[in-house]
């Protein structure tokens, strides 16, 4: 398989995610106190969103790669 229409492949996939996913989210722990053996850590969630234009962005540049890819062929 040629490395255009793998690269297609990936984006395609990525840009379907950002579609339907729209970010993702992580936690993030964080020390409020640290004296001597007390510890006090604090857990927040953050998100990060993706938005829908850079989704479809992605996966119309997947698909254009596999045309030009399934092109090469011939």
């Amino acid at each position: 398989m040629k490395l255009t229409a793998m690269l297609g492949i990936v984006l395609v996939v990525l840009g379907a995610l950002a579609l339907v996913y729209q970010g993702f989210s992580y936690t993030r722990e964080k020390n409020v106190i640290d004296i001597g053996p007390i510890h006090a850590t604090a857990e927040t969630r953050e998100r990060v969103q993706i938005p829908p234009i850079v989704g479809g962005l992605t996966l119309a540049a997947g698909a254009i790669l596999l045309v030009m890819g399934a092109r090469g062929k011939g």
